[in-house]
């Protein structure tokens, strides 16, 4: 009998800590001897501003992404943190996802310490913006507090990707598809699993067709009109069951991989006249958030190396590539177009890239 390696200390700690934080409690970056108490911005309540005010008072820093700062007013290319000498929630919530708000104070650059406290709101799916004191002034929250080492957290990422491993599987018929089977992986990315969804046997020896789907609730599911990946789901598996193989990843990285919270957040903003993009800016985040590094991999562990592309987004592509696949070929996949979704698929060619045409 084999058994799996256990998870690394400071894998288990980085687990926890995600976990403490997306249920909106503080937790602890340590680096050396250096602590950070941070919590998301967007936990914060009275109770939450009563305990970091009580422990120490005048020392909070707000912490923003750089795409938040340039949508405060600033241009600069890089983070930073605003003072908190008061913590007025109305003042963190206008500064950390207000829509009409701008710089109010000066803004310093971050400190490793500050840099790996919006990397753990990323790995939670939290908005980018983080409180945190310095541990040296806050020593009555500490003995309550769960806490990870900054090196532990920025390698993270990798070490899940190095876990990936198919954990069940199984057949299952589509309408239009019935042979299918379903692959289930654990690891490559977060705390989520991925999966790959096999159509008919594939040839790996020849370049077999595959797409890379990132999971859309409100589009796969419920047949939204604001995007068009519920048509592009679909009419993959269509295309796959026509020539009798193909790989669909159904990959759990909603929203551009920042969740579906923040998904619903921007999809307000969206109907302020605000694109997908400059939503997404609003909230603190770049354009895209997604790794496909590790799809790569659930390929390679399916035994396909070369790959006949079914996309319209050459990051795709090239990430593939990069990886070490052949990519033989890309095919547009193409949903309706309607007008809800017209403007955002006018942004996804204009500011992504992507290779789509539009009717005028």
């Amino acid at each position: 009998m084999s058994y799996r390696r256990l998870p690394s200390v400071g894998q288990v700690d980085v687990e926890r800590v995600i976990a403490e934080v997306r249920a909106g409690r503080p937790a602890v970056l340590r680096d050396g001897a250096e602590r950070l108490v941070v919590a998301a911005a967007e936990a914060f309540d009275e109770t939450l501003v009563r305990e970091f005010e009580f422990s120490a008072p005048g020392a909070a820093r707000l912490v923003l992404s750089a795409s938040r700062l340039r949508h405060l007013g600033l241009s600069r290319g890089e983070a930073g943190f605003v003072a908190l000498p008061h913590i007025e929630l109305a003042r963190l919530r206008a500064l950390a996802f207000g829509l009409d708000a701008r710089v109010d104070a000066p803004v310093a650059p971050l400190t490793p310490l500050y840099e790996g406290a919006l990397e753990l709101m990323r790995l939670a799916q939290l908005l980018p913006a983080v409180v945190v004191l310095a541990a040296s002034g806050a020593e009555a929250l500490l003995p309550n507090l769960l806490s990870v080492s900054l090196p532990h957290l920025l390698g993270y990422r990798a070490s899940r990707r190095a876990t990936l491993r198919i954990v069940s599987r199984a057949n299952v018929p589509l309408e239009g598809a019935s042979a299918c089977e379903f692959v289930v992986f654990r690891g490559g990315e977060g705390l989520r699993d991925q999966i790959a969804i096999v159509v008919g046997r594939p040839d790996c020896s020849q370049p077999v067709p595959v797409r890379l789907h990132s999971a859309c609730l409100t589009g796969d599911l419920f047949g939204s009109l604001k995007c068009d990946c519920g048509d592009q789901l679909r009419h993959t598996v269509r295309v796959m069951a026509q020539e009798g193989v193909g790989v669909l990843l159904y990959l759990d990285q909603e929203g551009r991989g920042n969740g579906i919270s923040t998904k619903i957040r921007a999809y307000d903003l969206q109907a302020l006249g605000l694109d997908t993009f400059e939503a997404d800016e609003a909230l603190g985040y770049g354009h895209d958030q997604r790794d496909f590094a590790f799809a790569a991999d659930m390929l390679q562990a399916l035994g396909v190396t070369r790959v006949r592309l079914m996309t319209n987004n050459p990051v795709k592509i090239a990430a593939l590539e990069e990886a070490g696949l052949e990519v033989v070929s890309a095919h547009r996949v193409l949903g309706r177009r309607n007008a809800h979704n017209r403007r955002y698929l006018a942004a996804k060619r204009d500011r992504a890239g992507h290779l789509l045409e539009l009717d005028a």
